[in-house]
This record gives C-alpha cells, structure tokens and sequence, in this order.
C-alpha cells in the first residue's frame, strides 16, 4: 500500500458491462489494483440500454459505481468531481465532449483524458468527427493517458498542446487470467468483437487456413459479426463470452490469434489486451505485425507473426507440443513481470501524482504563494 491516498474519479465507457467493448476489462483489471494499492475511486458510468441488459459486473467490491442518465444527473456528482485528487475522463463516453467540459470546469486536482482508442481518436479529429473529444481540449487536459505510445505522445504534445503525453497501455490481472489445465477443443481461436477494419486479417489468418484445413478446429467469439460472412464449417462462433469465461477459451485453444485494428497498426505501440490476458493463460499468442510489438514481447520466443494463410498452417501443424508449451510459458513470464495491471496501476499512480503537483505549482504560482 502507496503513502498518501488518493481520491479517483473515473468517467469511463463502462465498468459494469463487458458487451461490445474491450473498456470493461481494462477498467476493471487497473482500477482493481489501483484500489489495492490504499486509493479510494468512483466509477461514474452512463445509463444506457445496451450495457444495462448485459452487466456482467453491477456491484464492483474494489471501487463505487455510481450511473447517471445524462448530463444533468452528471451534476449530481460534481462535488465528488471537484474534491478529487485526480479525475479521467474516458474514450469513448457518451457525449464526452459535453462531460469533458464539466470536468474541467469543476475539477481541482488533476484532470486526465484516458483514449482506449488512441490512433482512431486521432483519425477523427483529423476528419471532425470525433464524438467525445474536442482537439482544443487536448491542451487543457493536464494529462493524456494513451494506450498508444512511441511518436504518437510527440504528436499529442507537439501538434495538440498537450501538457504531459504518457503512455498507459492495458494490462492484465493474472489471478482472473490464470493458466488452466483443460483439454484443447480448437487450434486456433480468436476472441474480439467484429470491427470492418480488422476483418481483411481474421479472414487472412483464420478463416482462409480454416478453408485449406478442414481437419482443424477453430472458433471465433465476439459479437456483431454479420450474417452475410461465409464462416467455414470448421469455424465455431460464439456470440458472447462474459469476462470469467475468457480464460477458458484461451486455454481451450493451443494458439490464440491477435488482430489489431487498422488505425493501430499505422500507429505502432499500440497492444490489444486480449495479447496479454491470453499470454497470462499460457496460451501462445499469433499476432499480426507492428512497430512497437518487438518492445512489448520477443518475436519467436514469446510472440508468433506470421505473414498468412501458409505460414499459420505451419505453426499448427509442424511446431511440436514441447515447443508450442515453451513457447506460452515464456509469454506468460514476460507478462507477469512487464504488463500485469499492479505494474499499470503503479504507472498510473506516478502520473497522476506528478500531474497534480504540477496543478499545485501552477496554483501556487497564480496566487502568488
């Protein structure tokens, strides 16, 4: 337990529901730590219908949770917001632009922006069209907490006016994400909700080797995906698993596969948490290729690239199970040491604590004190 507690407000996509988005869990696994290490936290979420049908996570023990139904019911909150130590707002939430504001307004500690979705936040306000962040607002956050790093924080600080660009990329809790004993049902399974972008690589490196190999086993699980695709026989969909259910997938699958979204790859540095909740299973991970993921996992001795349909047959058909074992076992080291979420929630903490001293400073400095 860290000196000096803090009081964390959070206004995040969702806390409560894991459906439809990777937000949850990545709340969930930082801010669980985060509370361990003596910080209190508020969780504000918004009512909506499609989270409220589906919540998997409605009475969190680690921190308060507490929903609003719009910008008035925000207002509710306000005095929590202005008595924190450090608020962050979300990627991604409803009408965050409006709420954005709110927080900057009322907030007297450290005001954070966490982007999940980094590269396509940047894409959109290119194009005008990102829905919960304005570009002036970047300079008057006194933090940008990015699941993106390397030249993507220069551009922030230098192209935006942000005060401090740091990156905070997602994690994993290893006691949810434990390695199971359980009997392989597929070769290769991919979890993720369906995104047109990232399906030109699911096509490419498991539904086309599904179609050259009929004798294999493959699954994919997530939400969303069209009807129209044409899914091999040997392909098995699943529409939704919950969060506590992810572990056995991972671990009834000899290699997981990881896409990334479009917008990602061209920004590098940029890992999906299903490579690390996955790698924390034990279960080997093939990826596709981007700057950045050599620096997170070491190719070919804790991470799989290959380039297509050929060289993914290869791997489930002639890499033996000796190495497909070692394989999982030194992904899993790498990620307990580097990317699990007491790692992340310690990060946070630095950040969050310097920025508040540098709002101090700067308080001080106006008030001439």
């Amino acid at each position: 337990m860290s000196a000096a507690p803090m009081r964390l407000v959070v206004l995040g996509l969702s806390l409560s529901s894991s459906w439809g988005n990777g937000h949850a869990t990545t709340y969930r696994a930082l801010l669980k730590a985060f509370a361990a290490r003596g910080h209190a936290v508020l969780f504000l979420e918004r009512d909506v219908p499609w989270y409220a049908a589906h919540r998997d996570l409605p009475d969190p023990g680690f921190c308060e949770l507490a929903f609003y139904a719009d910008l008035d019911g925000l207002a509710k909150h306000r005095a929590a917001i202005a008595a924190a130590d450090a608020v962050i707002v979300g990627s991604y939430v409803p009408e965050g632009i409006a709420a954005g504001a709110r927080v900057l307004d009322w907030a007297r500690g450290a005001r954070a922006f966490y982007d999940i979705d980094t590269p396509v936040t940047l894409a959109a306000l290119e194009a005008g069209t990102c829905a919960y962040l304005a570009a002036e607002q970047i300079r008057n956050y006194d933090l940008y907490l990015s699941f993106t790093g390397g030249p993507t924080l220069r551009r922030l600080e230098q192209a935006y006016g942000s005060p401090a660009a740091r990156a905070l990329y997602c994690s994993v809790d290893p006691d949810a994400y434990p390695p199971l004993d359980r009997p392989a049902r597929y070769d290769l399974g991919y979890l993720g909700t369906y995104s047109p972008d990232r399906q030109p690589t699911l096509e490419r490196l498991l539904i086309e080797p599904a179609r050259r190999a009929p004798d294999l086993r493959f699954a994919v699980a997530g939400p969303q995906y069209p009807a129209a695709i044409d899914w091999p026989a040997n392909v098995e969909r699943i529409e939704h698993l919950p969060p506590d259910r992810h572990p056995d997938f991972y671990t009834a699958s000899r290699y997981t596969l990881n896409v990334t979204r479009a917008d990602m790859i061209r920004a590098g540095w940029s890992p999906s948490v299903r490579l690390f909740e996955a790698g924390a299973c034990g279960t080997p991970v093939i990826s596709d290729r981007w700057d950045g993921l050599d620096t997170l996992l070491v190719p070919e001795r804790e991470i799989l690239l290959p380039d297509g349909p050929d060289d993914v047959l290869a791997i489930l058909r002639v890499r033996s199970e000796a190495e497909r074992r070692r394989l999982g076992a030194a992904s899993r080291a790498a990620i307990l040491v580097r990317h699990t979420a007491a790692a992340r929630a310690a990060e946070l903490e630095h950040a969050l604590r310097a920025a508040r001293d540098d709002v101090r400073a700067s308080d001080l400095a106006l008030t001439g004190h």
